[in-house]
């Protein structure tokens, strides 16, 4: 599998998780969001936390901030479907969620099976109450990751980042 993409993004979203004071990380582990898992993952003030399914990432967010922590979940298009449910914690409780999503099923995508989730996350996100922030330039990306987590921690909601295959590259299977 190969990933064709620029590679500054995800020092600047680190850089940015520094100054919002994110101290858990959650992440189903995703190629489109490696070296921001392994930036996390050097760093010994965070706690990194990887996941056998993206809700879980929702209940483990939820208490970390219970317990005085700011989170930030890390998750591929495909795995906001798995949380749809999930997501009614936050907005009951009206607790934070900074959510980042790498995209797949758009323009260029190989496999079939990633394309329905894809098209319709943003839609999926509005409908369960999680505000929606579609990037599709790198150099956009960090100043967008740093409004949408300011938001998140002064109102306590919900929202996500968008990561376009624009900015990430389109995944491929060489034999």
């Amino acid at each position: 599998m190969t990933v064709s993409a620029d590679k500054s993004w995800p020092d600047e979203i680190f850089q940015t998780i520094l100054r919002h004071d994110i101290r858990q990380v959650a992440y189903v582990p995703d190629a489109g969001h490696s070296r921001l898992i392994d930036r996390c993952l050097e760093n010994a003030d965070l706690v990194t936390v990887p996941l056998t399914t993206e809700e879980e990432g929702v209940a483990l967010l939820a208490g970390a901030w219970l317990g005085g922590d700011r989170g930030l979940l890390l998750m591929q298009s495909s795995g906001v479907g798995n949380c749809i449910n999930m997501f009614s914690l936050t907005r009951v409780c009206r607790l934070p969620l900074l959510i980042l999503v790498t995209m797949r099923g758009e323009s260029g995508e190989f496999n079939p099976w990633q394309v329905p989730m894809g098209q319709n996350t943003a839609a999926l996100l509005t409908t369960a109450g999680i505000e929606p922030s579609v990037v599709d330039d790198s150099q956009d990306l960090a100043r967008t990751v740093d409004r949408v987590a300011q938001s998140v921690f002064e109102k306590r909601t919900a929202a996500a980042v968008l990561i376009s295959q624009r900015i990430l590259g389109v995944k491929s299977f060489e034999e």
